[in-house]
């Protein structure tokens, strides 16, 4: 039988990062530590555990967000269960840790010594600050030449307005980083690289290791004082510090968003990881510690609040489903009551019942079967026939409907064909399939060509689409060229008149309505209202014109793009005694919206990216005639040890061959991050 765990022992977090930080390579230290992995993969050779999908290690990033269960025994030797997620550091796959970061309790940012804060560790940084999640940060790659772990501090500081106060400091940077020590024991802490890192010592410090820990370990107790009174008068007093109360101060200052307490580490040189793990237990909340969860009443819109607690009502939400083997597979957290296999729960998001199959505890492309899942667990579920992301699981006589999670607009998208007329129909299955797995794709079938046009974040996120459709199911459609997806709005206000009037089956429906339309800022979305009393006027007429409204923003009068940054309000409803109906009055609406719309000034709105460059100084010449050339607006320049960091906006449109035109005009020496930033009109 499983050992059973309380639920403050429980730790969910993840392990999130620009790419290329580290945050792999330090999750393989931690399953190793924790005796998870029996021996250490290295990402650069393409055997990480976590990246078990072919691709993830032919590429040597994460794509997907992997899943595992480990434990860790705290220095008071209490066993505790760390459930972990490591996500992508690409921007394409962005909705991967947007899924994960909505379920977890805490997070590890992994910073690269070198380059300090990039600009998918601020995405990252963002989001969680968005769902108000505990940080911790581990400084990693300090043996590399150019580490600076106080220029790291300062970029936090600077970049995401944190609060760093380190709990371990290196001993020596670049190739002298050899030990790290522990502001809080005030010792120092040695890692034997015989078995890997594993056997770690610790002794006193010496005198020269006492003066450069003192500044930071002040900086440490001042940080949690603020937080205990006692510990501030024993400080104020001269008196003894108390560790516990250190660690109680500090962990207080970390729940309530004041601090980040942050770790020094070469995860690939085997340094710093385990104390990055002591940090996890007594610094990151456990479910318990995160309190109720929050939602609405699916029928009153009132709110509701689950204790996590087993005998609470159940209230789970999937955060991510997986076509595993072409049979569905939905990962579920649980806040409260309890998950169990074969027992009916009800999918509040979807009115409908759903009966789990069987549960599966997670280790990365391993699974351990479980029988049920309490508060705090995160579990796979087979069986569940309707479920998709940001589904709420709740009982029938005690529903609750959770927040959902964001949805992402597509930038850039391909025309597919299948390759005969057999591989048809298995390619609308293919692609339905990785739809369910993934929010950021839509699919649409060409009207006039008859052609899928298959949406996403990028060149990348589409290019592994294609790839996993290929390999793990065989098919291979033609694709054409990336296009660049637009949407429309309106440049100038404008009025217009529908009227329907038709004979459709058995009896004729007529509506008539007038409106007005006017363009809003950018990223303001659709702002629908009714300008007329409409307590005249029957329910299901303004439904009817609210529809038709909703449906003919759709598709723009310039290209056929949905209609985005808009006003629309209803100024005339002109009935017919005797002919108007519904369907009239839906279908008047549109032929108003049209006539609006087109009289408006319509005009593209283009997809404009964020570009990151970093570029040695000797190349920023090239580099600045390049995104010129391309039509770029640079935003910022700053210094950081001779290289420069670029900042600047671009069309999408102008941005494909991009990255090889700027290896080809740095000699390779440049980095490159683009992000999606706005829509903006088409110059």
């Amino acid at each position: 039988m499983a050992r059973q765990y309380a639920i403050e022992d429980y730790r969910n977090f993840g392990i999130m990062a620009h790419i290329d930080a580290g945050k792999t390579t330090t999750t393989e230290r931690i399953l190793y530590y924790t005796g998870k992995s029996y021996k250490i993969g290295e990402t650069h050779d393409g055997a990480s555990t976590m990246d078990f999908m072919d691709q993830e290690a032919e590429r040597g990033i994460t794509i997907t967000s992997a899943a595992t269960t480990c434990f860790w025994v705290d220095r008071n030797d209490k066993r505790h269960r760390l459930n972990i997620i490591d996500t992508p550091g690409h921007v394409d796959f962005t909705i991967e840790v947007e899924r994960s970061l909505r379920v977890l309790d805490g997070v590890v940012g992994v910073f690269c010594a070198v380059a300090g804060v990039e600009p998918q560790s601020e995405t990252v940084w963002r989001q969680s600050v968005t769902y108000g999640v505990p940080k911790l940060a581990c400084v990693n790659k300090l043996d590399r030449l150019g580490a600076d772990f106080a220029g790291a501090l300062a970029a936090m500081r600077d970049k995401l307005g944190a609060n760093p106060v380190p709990v371990t400091i290196p001993v020596g940077q670049g190739a002298d980083f050899a030990a790290v020590i522990d502001l809080i024991a005030m010792e120092r802490l040695d890692f034997d690289q015989a078995t890997q890192g594993e056997e770690m010592t610790r002794r006193a410090l010496t005198e020269d290791e006492a003066a450069l820990a003192a500044p930071w370990r002040e900086k440490l107790v001042e940080t949690a004082c603020e937080f205990d009174e006692a510990l501030m008068d024993a400080y104020l007093g001269g008196g003894d510090i108390d560790t516990a109360q250190l660690v109680a101060g500090l962990r207080a200052a970390t729940l309530g968003h004041a601090a980040v307490p942050v770790y020094a580490a070469s995860a690939l040189k085997n340094i710093g990881v385990q104390p990055l793990l002591d940090g996890v237990l007594a610094f990151l909340p456990s479910p318990l510690d995160r309190g109720a969860v929050v939602g609405l009443d699916p029928k009153t819109k009132e709110e509701k609040r689950f204790e996590p607690d087993p005998a609470a009502p159940l209230a789970a939400l999937v955060f991510k489903v997986s076509m595993e083997t072409g049979r569905k597979q939905v990962f579920v957290r649980v806040y409260s009551g309890r998950l169990e296999a074969g027992k009916d729960v009800y999918n509040a998001t979807r009115d409908a019942a759903e009966r789990p199959a069987r549960l599966f505890r997670l280790h990365a492309g391993h699974r351990e079967k479980a029988e049920t899942a309490g508060p705090g667990e995160i579990v796979a579920v087979s069986g569940l026939r309707y479920a998709v992301t940001g589904d709420t699981l709740c009982e029938k006589g005690d529903p609750i409907v959770l927040e959902a999670i964001a949805a992402y607009k597509p930038v850039i998208s391909l025309a597919l064909e299948p390759r005969n007329a057999e591989e048809s129909d298995k390619l609308k299955d293919v692609l339905d399939k990785l739809l369910q797995e993934d929010p950021t794709l839509t699919l649409v079938t060409d009207a006039d060509t008859d052609q899928m046009i298959l949406s996403g974040m990028g060149e990348l996120h589409l290019d592994v689409v294609l790839e996993r459709a290929r390999r793990e199911y065989g098919v291979s459609p033609r694709a054409g060229k990336p296009q660049v997806v637009y949407q429309e709005t309106v440049t100038a206000e404008a009025v217009g008149e529908g009227e329907f009037d038709r004979e459709l089956g058995d009896r004729v429906h007529h509506g008539k309505v007038s409106l007005s339309v006017a363009p809003l800022p950018r990223e303001a979305g659709r702002d629908i209202a009714f300008a007329v009393d409409s307590a005249q006027y029957p329910r299901a007429w303004l439904d009817a014109i609210a529809e038709g409204l909703e449906d003919g923003l759709q598709s723009g009068p310039v290209k056929g793009y949905p209609v985005q940054d808009v006003r629309v309000r209803v100024t005339g409803i002109f009935p017919a005694e005797g002919k108007t109906s519904a369907v009239g009055c839906r279908m008047a609406a549109s032929l108003a919206l049209k006539n609006a719309l087109a009289a408006a000034r319509p005009a593209l709105l283009e997809p404009i990216m964020e570009l990151e460059i970093g570029v040695p100084d000797a190349f920023v010449g090239d580099v600045a005639g390049l995104l010129g050339a391309k039509g770029a607006k640079i935003e910022n320049m700053t210094d950081r040890g001779g290289h420069k960091n670029v900042t600047a906006l671009a069309p999408l449109r102008q941005m494909f061959g991009f990255s090889t035109d700027l290896r080809s005009a740095t000699q390779g020496r440049a980095g490159l991050t683009m992000r999606f930033s706005k829509f903006d009109l088409l110059q």
